[in-house]
């Protein structure tokens, strides 16, 4: 991108700084996580990251069948509780009814008799015992868990201090964190949490210690960015009017002549750039200071922290084929699904107003995705507000209460349930009237922000570069513009002209991870009970399926009445199994099935 019109940044950015600081030497309670409550057993729960990793892990595997047991076994009750077995493998089990019939009740597996407790061993055999050509997937797995243990471990002996000056800079009370700047510190909250799916989401892929302190978002770092020049006409370039004042010249970065800038994450920055682009230039001095976000690879500009910045890293996340550099056609496809959604928000009235999406139309790329960047500016008017994603509300905030509890008590006269039931009512309300007009959004905890002030409750969206529309139903729409839209869209995966690629994503993103993930995890905590928020989440999907009439029966058949419902298989697709053999066209939309915890009592 080109600078234009505006005037040249005075001051090179700070020194890089972090909150982490020297390791401190108490242990921090274990973190909390929005997979759920952990599985009741006779035992006592698993207490260390080992423990705890291993739980998840042994969970996810019987999930997804990786061991054979949840096709091949059957429930056996010994002394200690229920076990499945197959004659050769057993794990001790507990019911489970959020994505899985069963979870893993202690962290160990039974071979043949014998007990495995490490992690590693039990991993080492599944591999044994994979076929060869899965072989590398599960060493690669194993790997995955081998760093994420590391980093919870690490978790557990920087939260204290991190959270002691997430307070000192934003404020003790996380419901008084208002504007750009302190959503930032939300971030860094939920950056110490689960994913209530993939068991291994705390890892990042090749990166130490000293890397993740300097640029992972749960020890809020500030750094600068190195940028490259690159030779006028080799960027592709979209988005009109002029950048940011803070946005750099080549000429005030050091390097003469006819060049764009595009800003470089120091993780990649020692990526041969002229392999993609001969005669690209890579900054003598790093420029800009940043922060970063839940996603790590975007940062916000610290000096206008309503502008982030995505950026490639090449390093993984949820999974060895997870890759978080940037394919070019995301960059499109996302600046398609803003302009989707505002133009349906636009049409219904009740809306207007409560549904927000970043801006993300101006970005620019060398078709290569190395070398990539979107420039993402959020809504004028929130300096106000508090800005808090949904992956945040059951974190730990720095008093040890959870962020949730906070803006209940400011919020809703300290109710948590009256804030879960004002949430649920707004979103479920747009994603149903989204799927009326063809669209379901990939808008996961981490994408969808509630937004608080004096004004009520709004949602604040980014990122909708993977939804699925039925163009059938959207060429229909009442909204005229959408058929144009959706031709823009440049992945073909995006588009059909059934419903069920929509239900599948709507089941998964708003009810699993948005909603149920909320629910179950409120009823862990001890803040509402786990039937009445069911209850509530069914009666509200059922308002809002009745809402669309006819067009609402595929949500009713396939989500509130379905026996079964579609979960992600993320360790299989995204790290186990080549794409060739678990036959995934998009390893985040690779499902298998699990109990429907939305049916009437009579039937569930």
């Amino acid at each position: 991108m080109n600078p234009a019109d505006h005037p040249a940044p005075t001051a090179t950015a700070p020194a890089a700084s972090t909150l982490a600081g020297p390791t401190p030497t108490a242990t921090a309670p274990a973190a909390s996580t929005l997979a759920g409550p952990t599985p009741t057993a006779t035992a006592p729960a698993a207490s260390t990251p080992a423990e705890q990793l291993t739980l998840r892990v042994l969970s996810a595997l019987l999930r997804e069948d990786v061991l054979g047991l949840r096709s091949r076994g059957t429930l056996e009750q010994r002394p200690d509780g229920p076990w499945l077995s197959d004659g050769s493998l057993a794990l001790p089990v507990a019911p489970d009814g959020f994505q899985a019939d069963h979870a893993a009740r202690l962290p160990e597996l039974e071979v043949d008799g014998a007990r495995l407790t490490e992690l590693t061993a039990v991993l080492a055999l599944l591999a044994e015992r994979a076929d060869p050509l899965d072989r590398p997937g599960h060493l690669a797995f194993a790997e995955e868990c081998r760093q994420t243990l590391a980093t919870m471990e690490l978790h557990d002996r920087v939260r204290p201090e991190v959270h002691a000056e997430l307070a000192e800079r934003y404020g003790k009370d996380v419901a008084d964190w208002a504007g750009p700047r302190a959503a930032l510190g939300f971030e860094a909250l939920a950056a110490f949490l689960d994913h209530p799916v993939y068991p291994t989401a705390r890892g990042r892929s090749g990166l130490s210690e000293a890397q993740l302190r300097s640029y992972a978002p749960e020890f809020h770092p500030s750094f600068e960015l190195r940028w490259l020049a690159v030779p006028a006409g080799r960027l592709t370039v979209h988005g009109d009017g002029p950048l940011p004042a803070w946005w750099p010249s080549a000429e005030q970065l050091g390097v003469p002549g006819e060049f764009a800038t595009v800003p470089v994450h120091p993780l990649t920055s020692d990526e041969d750039f002229t392999r993609i682009v001969p005669g690209a230039v890579l900054a003598p001095e790093p420029y800009l200071e940043v922060l970063p976000t839940l996603s790590m690879r975007t940062v916000a500009v610290a000096a206008d922290p309503s502008c982030h910045l995505k950026l490639p890293l090449a390093t993984a996340t949820l999974g060895l084929r997870n890759r978080r550099t940037i394919k070019p056609v995301t960059l499109v496809n996302g600046a398609v699904g803003q302009r989707l959604v505002e133009a349906v928000a636009a049409r219904e009235p009740r809306f207007a107003g409560r549904i927000l999406h970043a801006d993300e139309q101006h970005y620019a790329h060398a078709e290569d995705e190395l070398l990539a960047v979107l420039l993402r500016r959020y809504p004028e008017g929130l300096d106000d507000a508090v800005s808090v994603p949904l992956a945040a509300l059951l974190a730990e905030a720095p008093d040890g209460r959870l962020v949730i509890d906070h803006l209940a008590d400011r919020f809703h006269h300290g109710s948590v349930p009256a804030l879960y039931e004002e949430l649920l009512r707004l979103l479920v309300d747009w994603q149903t009237t989204l799927f009326g007009h063809g669209i379901a959004l990939e808008s996961h905890q981490q994408n969808t922000s509630l937004v608080l002030d004096g004004t009520g409750l709004r949602l604040l969206y980014k990122d909708n570069d993977g939804p699925r529309v039925n163009t059938a139903r959207a060429v229909r729409s009442p909204v005229r513009e959408l058929a144009a839209l959706v031709a823009e869209f440049r992945d073909p995966r995006i588009l059909g002209e059934q419903d069920r690629a929509l239900t599948d994503l709507f089941t998964t993103i708003t009810g699993h991870l948005c909603t149920a993930s909320l629910a179950f995890g409120l009823a862990a905590h001890g803040r509402v009970p786990l039937a009445r928020s069911l209850e509530l989440l069914r009666t509200v999907l059922g308002e809002a399926v009745d809402r669309l009439g006819p067009a609402g029966q595929p949500l009713r058949t396939d989500l509130l009445d379905a026996e079964r419902l579609p979960v992600k298989a993320m360790v299989s697709a995204g790290s186990l199994l080549s794409k060739e053999r678990s036959g995934a066209a998009d390893i985040n939309k690779h499902y298998t099935d699990g109990p429907n915890y939305l049916l009437s009592g009579d039937r569930s």
